[in-house]
């Protein structure tokens, strides 16, 4: 077996952990728009995977720069930290996890800065030649470090931007006659804007995010043909009610699209065509599947006190993106500077057809301080 078939197997393997069984095992999959470093789409922190995967414009915490950097600045605390482990694909196997952790500290009222790290190992995985022979295990992981600053350009409007690296290492320790190896790297920028109309908490925000604008990605060394990571563009809305000091509720709303364009067929010259258009390019032209590669995601949260927290939501994606479908619910609570946030993903489907992402869970602790609200 080639080393570019061996990688492909494992980039289809670390693909197949964000879709349910039905779309893995129908003709969809044939259309599906798949990309290396699919880790990168993983909602890192519990309170937002509560709600539905929503976070482009719901209230500012310790986690939303992987959302939207221009909330950081709108947050009440000078500053905030925040830890997340998911159990992933646990319904399948009890060795992938993905772990994440993210803080924000301002810097006078006007600006703020951040720092995030994501890691996600993919457990033990067995390497065999397409006759079956052994080429030995490894241990395939991925990490991302990030790099933020947020701005209030006015009363209600922040900027925020992140620098991202990437790292993916996907088959170590071994090696196939003929090619190669690397552990692949890219680079990759966010930028994000952040309305906030509120009034004493009351009112509507509004957010827009570009994510994972970056370089393309090879594991083999000197590779003239790369592939894409997963740019994206989203949108969000919250409206939000606090009725007194005891009772709070929002709503939100994500639209997202995923930047990737589609591959037209599977031949050699389809496939070296697709490889050989640039970034930019690859932006714009994955528009010519619109609505296709788009999900929405809805969410609401009730706070008592604002020590208390129970959330809900609902994910849709279309199967060209992956065709996940789920309710979560979570529950959030907090006492002095630290807090707690749970999150679990109803079960959906049956037998061969229960989505393998079915009784996720999330855990997130959190740590603020000075906060303007205490």
């Amino acid at each position: 077996m080639s080393m570019i078939a061996l990688i492909k197997r494992v980039v289809v393997f670390t693909t197949f952990i964000f879709l349910s069984v039905e779309t893995v095992w129908s003709q969809q999959l044939l259309n599906l728009t798949t990309t290396p470093v699919p880790f990168l789409r993983i909602t890192p922190d519990a309170r937002s995977g509560g709600m539905g995967d929503v976070g482009i414009a719901t209230r500012p915490d310790a986690g939303s720069a992987y959302w939207n950097a221009g909330k950081l600045v709108f947050s009440p605390d000078a500053g905030s930290a925040v830890i997340s482990y998911i159990p992933w694909l646990k319904e399948i196997s009890n060795d992938v996890y993905f772990l994440s952790a993210a803080g924000f500290a301002k810097a006078g009222e006007n600006q703020a800065f951040g720092l995030g790290v994501r890691y996600f190992s993919l457990g033990d995985i067995q390497f065999t030649t397409d006759g079956h022979n052994n080429l030995g295990s490894s241990r395939p992981r991925e990490m991302s470090l990030d790099v933020t600053y947020s701005r209030m350009l006015s009363e209600k409007l922040g900027l925020g931007i992140s620098a991202r690296y990437i790292h993916s290492a996907l088959a170590s320790n071994f090696s196939v006659p003929g090619y190669e190896y690397k552990n692949a790297a890219a680079f990759a920028a966010d930028i994000g804007l952040y309305f906030d109309n509120r009034v004493y908490g009351n009112g509507f925000t509004l957010g827009t995010a570009l994510s994972n604008l970056g370089s393309k990605i090879s594991y083999i060394k000197n590779a003239t043909e790369k592939d894409f990571i997963p740019a994206n563009w989203g949108l969000g809305a919250s409206w939000n009610k606090v009725w007194n000091e005891v009772h709070s509720f929002s709503i939100a709303v994500d639209i997202n699209k995923l930047l990737v364009p589609e591959l037209n067929g599977d031949s050699p010259e389809a496939i070296r065509q697709y490889r050989m258009k640039n970034v930019a390019e690859s932006w714009g032209s994955s528009f010519s599947s619109f609505p296709g590669q788009a999900s929405m995601a809805t969410g609401i949260e009730y706070s008592y006190l604002q020590k208390f927290a129970i959330r809900a939501g609902y994910y849709y994606e279309s199967a060209k993106r992956g065709g996940r479908q789920y309710l979560s619910t979570g529950i959030g609570v907090r006492y002095n500077m630290f807090g707690f946030n749970f999150s679990y993903l109803l079960p959906s489907g049956s037998g061969v057809n229960q989505n393998p992402l079915s009784n996720t869970l999330r855990f997130s602790l959190l740590l603020h301080w000075d906060n303007a609200n205490q």
